[in-house]
Formats: structure tokens, C-alpha cells, sequence
């Protein structure tokens, strides 16, 4: 018996270490499997992201295209509005779905820029369903639209934990940018 008392606090130190270790590994998988966890969220707010920054840009050239069509907009590809009813109104479709998975993964703050950047674009919509030609007010809904997507990526940018991008704001060739810079 006083040889395995002797051998006893080995014993003890092995059951304690294998002890440890097992708990080390459950715990480093723990935090790798909350890491993945996350990342793959994270790709997926990503994907929504772009997916209704997609859809609504999609509506924008449209309107741009229609607007030159008015001679509201300097577009080099018109388009009559009843050529592009159809296609206005698949984009409108299409942006439903996309909003809907925006709200249900997107953060409270990207949610309302996005909110913003759409009541402008059907504010876009609707000059031009009006059929106005007041290339004016047109920029002024520009300048609107392009400030609330800049909201909107800015807020992904936040939420995703991005550094500052890029503000898009370039000339077309051959064309003085305006004040504001942006397309």
C-alpha cells in the first residue's frame, strides 16, 4: 500500500493534467466554432448587402435611362418609359426579396439607410412616371439619391467593420463632374 500512496500524487498530477488539457481543447474549439460562426454570418450580411445595393442600383440606371430619354439626364442610352415600364417594375420586384433579407440579417442602422436610399429612388420613379422634364429638380433627385446610397454603404462599411471606402464620385469621360462629383 505505501507504494501506491507513493505513486498516488503522479497519479493525481496525470488525471489533473489530462484533466486540463481536455478542457483547453473544449474550450479553444469553442471559440474557433464561435470565429466561424460569425465569419459566415458576417459573409452572409455581406451577400445581403450587396444584393439590395444590386437591386436598387439596377432601379437607379434605369431612371437615369428614362430621365435622359426626358431630357432630364445626360445618360448616353435612353429609354423611352414604355420600354422600361417592364423592366421598372421587374427591378421593383426584385428589390422586395431583397429588402426582406436585408431586414431580417441587416443591423437597425443599415436597415434604416437602406430604407432611406429606396423612398428615394421611388421618389426617382415617380418623376418620371409623371413624365416632367425638369432636369433641375432631376439633380436635385440625383444629388438625394447619391447621398442616400453613400449613407447606405457607409453604414455597411460601420456594421461590417470596414474601413472607409471609396466615395464613387467620378466624372464620365468627357463630362465636367458636378459640384457634388458623383455619378
Amino acid at each position: 500500500m505505501s507504494a501506491f500512496l507513493q505513486q498516488l500524487p503522479a497519479l493525481i498530477g496525470v488525471v489533473i493534467g489530462a484533466l486540463g488539457s481536455y478542457l483547453a481543447v473544449v474550450r479553444s474549439d469553442r471559440a474557433r466554432f464561435a470565429r466561424e460562426r460569425a465569419t459566415r454570418w458576417e459573409e452572409r450580411r455581406l451577400a445581403v448587402y450587396s444584393e439590395y445595393a444590386r437591386s436598387l442600383k439596377k432601379s437607379v440606371t434605369l431612371a437615369y435611362r428614362v430621365a435622359a430619354h426626358l431630357g432630364n439626364d445626360p445618360h448616353p442610352h435612353p429609354l423611352p418609359l414604355s420600354e422600361a415600364e417592364p423592366l421598372l417594375t421587374e427591378a421593383a420586384l426584385a428589390r422586395d426579396p431583397a429588402g426582406e433579407a436585408l431586414i431580417m440579417l441587416g443591423s437597425t442602422q443599415v436597415v434604416e439607410k437602406a430604407r432611406t436610399w429606396v423612398l428615394v429612388v421611388m421618389d426617382m420613379e415617380r418623376f418620371l412616371r409623371e413624365g416632367r422634364r425638369e432636369p433641375g429638380a432631376w439633380q436635385a433627385l440625383m444629388e438625394r439619391q447619391r447621398a442616400a446610397r453613400q449613407g447606405y454603404y457607409a453604414a455597411v462599411r460601420t456594421d461590417l467593420e470596414l474601413p472607409p471606402g471609396h466615395s464613387a464620385r467620378w466624372p464620365l469621360t468627357g463630362e465636367q463632374p458636378p459640384a457634388g462629383g458623383q455619378r
